[in-house]
């Protein structure tokens, strides 16, 4: 039976109806593209694809694979007719050579990608079907179109004269890197090309294949082998640091090529390979010249130094070495240049050490950036000079350094119209704090700090409660509330002092008709000893001490006052100048001795002595300091002896009304200061004795190497103990049984409970 609606045929359309007219168009679009193409020569290209591949016709190679559509055919026609372009090209090719050669690539390779992304469009039914269809079921060397059509490229004509290709372009970029002009664009489009070519690959990790295998390795080498000849023709004839301003130079140009056309991902191998020759194999020779930059002040140079040489492995240390022992050995000369001066002047011997730290301080910032190695090296060596020089030698002393900085801060700290004002004085703190940093016998500094404090408030010639305060603030930042807590609570005692001057003013001191001024001040707070000798106070002073003890004991009671005659100062009129009436400010010891001539005109040194009851030195450092000063005259001059008999000086004359006499002869400060160094020093043994008593009560067993490190670790941050007197220690610890050596073990210790 005829169907009412009968099924119409549809037109079958075989490769031999489709292909002519897709060839043609095709053809067009390789050689002619730029002539234009049509939307409707698009839609009729794209419509012979569809029709073909649209007819049912089952496919089959060798066995059936069940597909319901044609494109085979269609497939492979398209693969000879791009094979047959190639072989176009490749006898073009043949005939090009150097620039050209690159030329002609980069024009073919545009007008044939451009083409593709036509063609890709054209073929993309045949894409989404046939295609898709063969890659699901595995088959081998079938792409879709784009990537077909960069395979047969790359296989039939790329490979093919790729050597040439790679050698042509690596003769351009080393044209640029000789100076001469060359057509970058031209470069970057063949380069460009070949990473295109990797992208044939399923596999990330391959799409970079083509231009590793084929460009960047012959790229690489060329390039190692180019700049190990330039440099080392370059440092043999020219200086070391022309050498390093070339190789800034060419290490920048390298970046601005990787920037340009060759591909970012050679960068890290280059940049490797280009400090391997040009810095890694000169780098001896960049560090013997190091220290000549030093020497010479030469920044710019060694910032590029430390820039090229930071680039590659341990580059950096011997500089950092060499830095330290500069420092050193700079820090000591300029100290050995001002030895004998610095030794006695203070100001002079910090300021010394603050001008080397503040030189080397600019070349760690402007030169190495600031780098912590640098810095440690400075550290390193600025802390060797400060602790062991020229002045620390001369004086017989390590310890030297804390001192004079200590006195050094006493000058800036004390009334003087020589000081500058107080944002300036502040400035120069923070400066001095940096030499504290450095000196390792803390306890030393503050040992000398605090006597120079004393005497500063007990004098009232400090300059600022402020910078006292912040000095004291700079400090316990340093080194902790403990290392200042007595210099906080001598400016408490001051306070109090202050509070009950006033009380007794105003109960007592009135009647008395001496202006008497009393600090009263912790024992274990100030750095004040009793005195060395016995002392009978002039009679208008004792009146004055009874009324103040009975004061004081009334308002506290259970306390007892030492009174500090040594320390004491007071001011005495003259009456028996005619012409000129002077004040005297003198050491209560003066006093008492100049009061004696009130009630006798001439006195022999033993009966000052019996008068007084001043043991014999004191009483011989005294008079001599009046009869140097010419308030008395001596009947054997210098040479006092207990004969000698003194009488007012009534010719004293002086500029100034009110003269200062208690003068202290720099002998006497200079034993002093010895034996405070000696007070540290058995202070030192005591702090040892609890360190080790702490860590073996804690430890309760421990060797001595571990009980030696753990002690110095300890103490580091107040001192650095001795190891002889750490093993002395030990021993007067085992005398005292709170150790003892093990039976068992040698060179071990218990803790004896």
């Amino acid at each position: 039976k005829n169907s009412l609606f009968p099924m119409q045929a549809r037109p079958k359309y075989t490769i031999d109806d489709i292909w002519p007219g897709l060839e043609s168009g095709l053809t067009h679009l390789l050689f002619n593209l730029t002539e234009g193409f049509s939307l409707d020569s698009h839609m009729k290209l794209y419509t012979c694809v569809y029709n073909h591949c649209t007819t049912q016709k089952p496919v089959v190679r060798g066995v059936a694979t069940g597909a319901n559509f044609a494109g085979e055919q269609l497939y492979y026609r398209l693969c000879n007719f791009l094979q047959k372009h190639m072989k176009g090209l490749l006898n073009n090719a043949s005939s090009k050579i150097d620039d050209s050669l690159m030329s002609y690539y980069k024009k073919e390779w545009d007008r044939y990608t451009t083409a593709l992304s036509v063609i890709n469009k054209i073929f993309q039914y045949l894409n989404r079907h046939w295609i898709k269809r063969e890659i699901e079921e595995g088959t081998k060397e079938v792409y879709e179109v784009y990537t077909l059509s960069l395979v047969i490229w790359k296989r039939n004509f790329f490979d093919l004269i790729k050597h040439r290709l790679t050698a042509v372009t690596l003769s351009l970029i080393e044209k640029e890197r000789s100076g001469d002009y060359i057509d970058t664009s031209l470069v970057k489009g063949v380069i460009d090309a070949y990473v295109r070519l990797g992208a044939v690959s399923d596999k990330i990790e391959e799409h970079m294949q083509v231009y590793n295998q084929d460009f960047n390795d012959a790229f690489l080498k060329a390039s190692e082998s180019f700049y190990s000849h330039e440099s080392n023709d370059f440092i043999s004839k020219n200086t070391v640091s022309d050498y390093l301003k070339k190789v800034m130079k060419r290490i920048e140009e390298e970046k601005q090529r990787l920037h340009t056309f060759v591909h970012p991902s050679s960068e890290f191998e280059l940049m490797t390979r280009l400090d391997r020759v040009l810095i890694e194999n000169h780098r001896d020779s960049i560090w013997q010249e190091f220290h000549v930059l030093l020497v010479n002040d030469k920044i710019e140079d060694m910032s590029r130094m430390y820039t090229l040489l930071s680039r590659i492995p341990n580059g950096l240390q011997p500089l950092k070495e060499i830095f330290e022992k500069h420092i050193q050995a700079s820090g000591d000369a300029a100290i050995l240049e001002n030895a004998n001066r610095a030794l006695l002047d203070p100001r002079l011997y910090v300021e010394t050490i603050l001008k080397i730290h503040k030189k080397y301080s600019t070349v760690v910032t402007s030169a190495f950036r600031n780098d912590t190695g640098f810095v440690e090296a400075l550290d390193k060596g600025c802390r060797k000079f400060i602790n062991n020089n020229a002045v620390t030698k001369e004086a017989g002393n390590s310890s030297k350094s804390p001192e004079l900085v200590a006195k050094y801060c006493d000058i800036l700290l004390k009334k003087s119209p020589k000081n500058p004002d107080e944002q300036e004085v502040l400035g120069i703190i923070n400066d001095i704090m940096i030499v504290f940093k450095y000196i390792e016998d803390k306890d030393v500094f503050q040992t000398f700090y605090s006597k120079v404090l004393a005497k500063r408030l007990i004098n009232g010639n400090s300059a600022s409660e402020f910078l006292e305060g912040q000095m004291i603030t700079k400090l316990k930042q340093n080194c902790g509330f403990e290392y200042t807590a007595k210099l906080a609570r001598m400016f408490s005692d001051m306070s109090f002092s202050k509070e009950l001057q006033d009380n007794f003013r105003k109960d007592v001191g009135k009647d008395l008709g001496v202006d008497l001024s009393v600090l009263v001040l912790a024992t274990g707070s100030w750095p004040l000893s009793p005195p060395s000798t016995t002392f009978n106070l002039p009679k208008q002073l004792a009146a004055c001490r009874e009324a103040f003890q009975n004061f004081y004991t009334t308002e506290y009671q259970g306390r007892k006052l030492n009174w500090l005659t040594h320390v004491s100062k007071g001011e005495v009129r003259t009456t028996y100048a005619a012409q000129q009436q002077y004040s005297f400010q003198c050491s209560t010891y003066q006093m008492g001795i100049l009061l004696l001539f009130n009630e006798n005109d001439c006195l022999t040194t033993s009966e000052m002595q019996t008068a007084t009851d001043l043991v014999q030195p004191v009483l011989l450092t005294t008079l001599a300091s009046l009869y140097k000063t010419k308030v008395l005259n001596s009947s054997t001059g210098e040479d006092i002896v207990s004969t000698t008999k003194f009488t007012i000086n009534t010719d004293f004359k002086s500029k100034k009304t009110r003269v200062g006499i208690n003068v202290r002869v720099l002998e006497a400060q200079t034993q002093a200061d010895k034996e405070t160094h000696q007070g540290v020093e058995e202070d030192r043994k005591l702090q040892i004795q609890a360190a080790l008593v702490r860590i073996m009560k804690s430890r309760k067993k421990l060797s001595h190497a571990n009980l030696m490190t753990e002690v110095l670790t300890q103490l580091q941050g107040r001192f650095k103990p001795k190891v002889v007197v750490i093993k002395k220690c030990i021993d007067i610890l085992i005398e005292k049984e709170y150790l003892r050596r093990s039976e068992k073990e040698k060179d071990v210790y218990t803790y004896v409970a």
